[in-house]
C-alpha cells in the first residue's frame, strides 16, 4: 500500500522536525504528496495553492518555502540572480534552464563530467558548485 499524499506530507516535515501547521501541510502535500520530485517558484506553488483552494498568502508560501530550505526540505536554486527556484531533490544534480518556458528540470547527472573546478581562494572552502545548463530553441 502506498502512502496518501497526507502520509507523505506529514513524514516529509516531521523528519525536518518542522511543526505541522496547516499552511506547511497544505504546501508540502502540493511539494511532495504524489512522492514525485519538482521544481516550483514561489509564484507557481502559490497558483497550485489557490487551484486547490488552499487558503495560503502569496507571503506565507514565500516564508514557507524559505522554511524548508533552512531545515534542508528544499534546494534553493537561483536563475539569472533574480529568479528563485525550489527543488524538492535536495542530492547535488545539474539543471536544464528552458529560457523559452522558464522552466527548471533535472539534467541527468550521469552525463555530467566536472575534470576540475578552480581552487578556492585562501581561507575559504567550495561548499558546493550548481551547473544550469540554459536551453533555447533554435
Amino acid at each position: 500500500m502506498t502512502p496518501s499524499s497526507l502520509e507523505n506530507a506529514t513524514i516529509w516535515l516531521d523528519g525536518a522536525g518542522l511543526r505541522p501547521t496547516r499552511q506547511r501541510m497544505a504546501l508540502a502535500e502540493l511539494l511532495i504528496g504524489d512522492g514525485q520530485h519538482r521544481h516550483v517558484t514561489a509564484e507557481s506553488l502559490f497558483e497550485s495553492a489557490k487551484r486547490n483552494q488552499d487558503s495560503v498568502s502569496l507571503a506565507t508560501v514565500y516564508n514557507t518555502l524559505r522554511a524548508f530550505c533552512d531545515v534542508g526540505l528544499l534546494q534553493e536554486i537561483m536563475v539569472d540572480g533574480s529568479k528563485s527556484y525550489f527543488d524538492t531533490n535536495t542530492h547535488d544534480h545539474p539543471h536544464f534552464f528552458w529560457e523559452d518556458e522558464g522552466r527548471l528540470t533535472d539534467a541527468p547527472a550521469d552525463q555530467l563530467v566536472l575534470s576540475s573546478v578552480p581552487d578556492a581562494p585562501e581561507g575559504v572552502e567550495i561548499a558546493s558548485v550548481d551547473v544550469i545548463i540554459r536551453l533555447r530553441k533554435v
